[in-house]
């Protein structure tokens, strides 16, 4: 079940992530929203794995955020080179 709350989660941070990087991206909307859920999913499984954050933590969220906005950034890196 705590997969599918990450799941959740990474769907706001995506959409928060692209407010915080506005500019055009190569995927559109969705693959905002889908890179979201892959950074939540990774910043939720890296902060368990280092102990910074726990179930319910206000901080699993602003990982979230961090992690959907480092997703951003690479894809986007990626496809300019492209």
């Amino acid at each position: 079940m705590e997969v599918l709350g990450w799941i959740i989660l990474g769907l706001f941070a995506g959409a928060i992530a692209r407010l915080v990087m506005p500019g055009r991206d190569p995927g559109g909307c969705v693959v905002t929203i889908l890179l979201g859920i892959a950074g939540a999913l990774f910043a939720g499984f890296v902060g368990r794995l280092l102990g910074v954050t726990a179930p319910g933590d206000h901080g699993g969220f602003i990982g979230a955020v961090l992690g959907a906005v480092a997703v951003l950034a690479i894809y986007r890196w990626f496809a300019q080179r492209g």
